[in-house]
């Protein structure tokens, strides 16, 4: 492992860690590359030192997972939504008709494929345009900074106001 996989695999479990601490322990989503180490973490928490912790649904598209967070919020449990930022699509319907208007939030931490075209061709509108489509729905957003995951990952839960906003953490670079 390189000291960059290194720093890659500490964010990332900082990131959790973080998200644990603050109660967040049920964790859903689609796999992304950008989110490897995330997923590594939330698929083996002991591997974190979060062994018994943790709860992990994985789902076969975005908007399935964002359903089971919402059963999860809905049923007084605090659900974190794992997915890349091309998910979102998939999962404005339900955002929309049922999260926003009913208030049932929580955090999602969202990759940013196509980020200054550094990726596929098909991630370029969607990676171009992340930010600003966040804005029109009202979803607050963070950076995730990886030299400060902690800070970073704190600051992104500030803006869930208890739960009573939906917040973004976006990842640009692999953690």
């Amino acid at each position: 492992m390189s000291c960059d996989d290194d720093a890659v695999s500490g964010a990332a479990e900082t990131l959790v860690r973080t998200l644990a601490d603050h109660g967040y322990v049920d964790f859903t989503g689609v796999p992304c590359s950008l989110l490897k180490g995330v997923f590594r973490a939330v698929e083996d928490p002991s591997s974190v030192g979060l062994g018994g912790r943790l709860s992990y649904f994985p789902a076969p598209r975005e908007d399935t997972a964002v359903g089971v967070a919402s059963g999860l919020a809905v049923a007084g449990r605090k659900p974190v939504v794992l997915m890349q930022n091309s998910g979102l699509g998939y999962c404005m319907n339900v955002l929309t008709s049922f999260n926003l208007i009913y208030d049932v939030h929580f955090p999602m931490v969202v990759s940013w494929r196509g980020h200054e075209g550094r990726d596929a061709v098909e991630h370029d509108v969607i990676g171009r345009e992340l930010t600003n489509f966040l804005d029109v729905f009202d979803l607050t957003w963070t950076l995730f900074d990886r030299a400060k995951p902690r800070a970073s990952t704190e600051e992104f839960l500030e803006h869930l106001n208890g739960g009573r906003h939906a917040s973004v953490l976006i990842v640009d670079k692999e953690v």
